[in-house]
């Protein structure tokens, strides 16, 4: 067993590792989870070892020190964190698959005697971790801001969910505008706010979708019930989980997406709608509207909200680049590297 990684069967690493599979040898990759094995996919040959407790503990032991690398598919294990900060020497084999959210974890308002405890073991380990892999640059530098992280940056898409498709999707004729705000039942994607900087034009021939099939069903409802009452029938609620196929089908009749996250969020979701050439707004503080920038991708500032459609010549040209940037052959391309390298 040549590369450990540390990761639970969740949405963007099942299909991740499928494609490991695919695309590597899977013989050198070897994964410990928490979940039993059975929440992985059929047919997914990599090794793999599930435990609780003091023998998941032991098995992290002796995988860890016997492996060449260790990928961390995100730093949210307080087992994990914990681990690494008592041996260290494992440090620079490890690399940090950066999410988001344990990156951010920083910024958090509940700074309960929880969150001091895991950031007094969270922060010296980030900060001898010897490889940080994420495709956003601002995201580096935020750990480096933070934590004090000096370790190596690689540039690599990391997920499935990030890779754009050439999906053929056809964007049907319809009247007026239709608006896609935030991705998900999650306060995060502070879809009030969007209410409110929409509420001008609710005289106009508009129509708001919000998803919120997974997330905080008790916030759904208060995003519904504000919904409902600034733009009647014009607010459209998708509150039941649609195939892939019908989502991408509804994504094709968006005109314009608006998302109000105040960190890296929404990403997969972000990347399919440029790829789509649709109109993306986001708020120009976060980390990815200096990658759309750096790349050439062309993103609007929430602060400057207009319901104007988005013109072709940007559209076309961000469909080229994000098709591009965020391949299924590059991705592959940069995961070699980090597995090989």
């Amino acid at each position: 067993m040549k590369i450990l990684h540390i990761a639970e069967p969740q949405t963007f690493t099942k299909p991740f590792f499928e494609l490991i599979q695919r695309e590597v040898d899977p013989a050198q990759h070897f994964i410990l989870s928490h979940t039993r094995v059975g929440e992985w996919p059929r047919g997914l040959n990599i090794k793999k070892y599930s435990a609780t407790g003091v023998s998941w503990v032991l098995a992290f032991f002796r995988h860890a020190n016997s492996a060449e690398k260790i990928i961390l598919h995100g730093l949210w294990d307080f087992y994990v964190i914990v681990l690494l900060f008592f041996q260290p020497w494992l440090l620079k084999k490890c690399y940090w698959m950066i999410w988001g959210g344990d990156l951010y974890d920083y910024m958090s308002n509940c700074r309960g005697w929880k969150w001091w405890l895991r950031n007094l073991f969270k922060r010296p380990v980030i900060r001898s971790i010897g490889n940080l892999v994420t495709y956003l640059e601002g995201d580096v530098e935020l750990a480096r801001k933070w934590y004090g992280a000096t370790g190596k940056h690689h540039d690599c898409v990391m997920y499935t969910s990030n890779v754009y498709r050439n999906y053929g999707v056809k964007t049907k004729p319809h009247s007026g505008i239709n608006i896609q705000i935030g991705n998900s039942a999650d306060s995060s994607n502070n879809h009030l706010e969007i209410l409110e900087m929409l509420a001008p034009f609710c005289g106009e021939d508009i129509a708001i979708y919000a998803p919120l099939s997974y997330g905080n069903e008790e916030y759904a409802r208060s995003v519904i019930r504000a919904g409902k009452e600034k733009f009647g029938d014009k607010f459209k609620p998708l509150t039941e989980f649609m195939p892939v196929d019908q989502y991408l089908e509804f994504l094709g009749r968006v005109d314009i997406a608006i998302f109000n996250h105040r960190r890296q969020q929404a990403m997969g979701n972000i990347i399919t709608l440029l790829g789509l050439g649709k109109k993306v707004y986001m708020r120009s503080d976060i980390t990815p509207w200096s990658m759309f920038k750096k790349i050439g991708v062309k993103v609007y500032d929430i602060s400057g909200l207009e319901l104007v459609a988005m013109d072709d010549y940007f559209a076309k040209s961000n469909s080229a680049m994000i098709e591009s940037v965020f391949s299924k052959e590059k991705m592959v391309h940069q995961l070699k590297k980090i597995f090989e390298g």
